[in-house]
């Protein structure tokens, strides 16, 4: 059956797939096509053509580059599917090497995540690649994955920001699955003497500077990064990036509240130390809601887990 608007005799090739997959993780025909080594109307006739076939608007066009419609982000699915299959006939039985690897995520600043992505990084089997990570505030993760900038997002969510986060995501076509759920840490920096303690109090952290980053023009309690964020602190600093953050740790004796999970290989100087609230973080991933996620997002997904398993935590999907 031929969908109202199709053509029909004529179906839509691997290389149409292609283009549309480019432009829209670029979201800009001008710039996919310098990445595929074509010209752009050479590109622009290819889309609209595939538009025509389909009889959808795949993507709204603006003098700032194009965004996928509804049917876009439907379509974008099924395309990215439909290349993959493909690229494994190819490997399989015209004995093709692996294509390049594409995958962006924008993520909270967890240590874990970055610990992730490396290892996905050094086990990717493609020759060349393009990888993106981006820690970046909250309100950015989402509007990242919803216009498909990134594939998926890592953010946390607890009893204080669960309605508006669940409900920002619900209107964005997107959703949450939970990976972990972690008891609340605080950072600090191994020189700290609380290093020291099993664990800490808020009445020990009323003199502390505490570090938090800054969610800019959203600077919402709900999108905050860390719990407790509705607190009063005598002393307060809002930093925009990680190194930063560790930074202040070490210099001012700041802390911050996290999950507990940091490596010792990418964060030697900095330590998690339980601290006593009746608070749960729980930690997750954003994507589309009507998109599979790529295999190479799920090897990020499976490498999430695997460095998260490590340290004990209990997972949770």
């Amino acid at each position: 059956m031929v969908r109202e608007g199709m053509r029909a005799g004529r179906g839509i090739t691997l290389q149409q797939l292609r283009y549309f997959v480019e432009v829209a993780v670029e979201g800009s025909i001008s710039a996919a096509a310098d990445l595929m080594y074509v010209s752009q109307p050479t590109m622009s006739a290819a889309l609209k053509d595939l538009e025509a076939r389909t009889g959808c608007t795949l993507f709204t066009r603006s003098a700032r580059g194009v965004t996928l419609t509804e049917d876009g982000s439907e379509f974008l699915g099924y395309a990215r599917q439909v290349i993959e299959q493909a690229e494994l006939l190819e490997q399989r039985y015209l004995g093709r090497p692996p294509s390049k690897r594409l995958l962006a995520v924008s993520a909270q600043h967890y240590s874990f995540v970055v610990d992730a992505f490396v290892r996905m990084v050094k086990a990717t089997d493609a020759d060349e690649y393009s990888f993106a990570l981006r820690e970046t505030r909250t309100w950015d993760i989402i509007e990242d994955v919803r216009t498909l900038r990134s594939e998926l997002g890592v953010l946390y969510r607890n009893d204080f920001n669960r309605n508006v986060i669940d409900k920002l995501l619900r209107d964005s076509g997107l959703a949450f699955t939970p990976l972990f759920r972690a008891t609340p840490h605080i950072f600090i920096a191994r020189t700290n003497p609380l290093a020291e303690r099993e664990r800490v109090t808020l009445d020990d952290l009323v003199n502390a500077p505490r570090l938090t980053f800054d969610q800019g023009a959203n600077n919402s309690f709900y999108f905050a990064e860390e719990i407790l964020s509705t607190r009063s602190a005598s002393r307060d600093i809002r930093v925009s990036d990680r190194a930063t953050i560790f930074n202040l740790m070490i210099g001012l004796g700041g802390y911050t509240i996290s999950t507990g999970i940091i490596s010792d290989d990418l964060d030697p100087s900095i330590v998690a130390v339980p601290l006593e609230v009746d608070e749960r973080i729980e930690i997750g991933w954003i994507g589309q809601s009507s998109i599979a996620l790529t295999s190479q997002a799920q090897r990020f997904v499976a490498e999430m887990r695997e460095v998260v398993a490590e340290f004990g935590v209990e997972l949770l999907a």
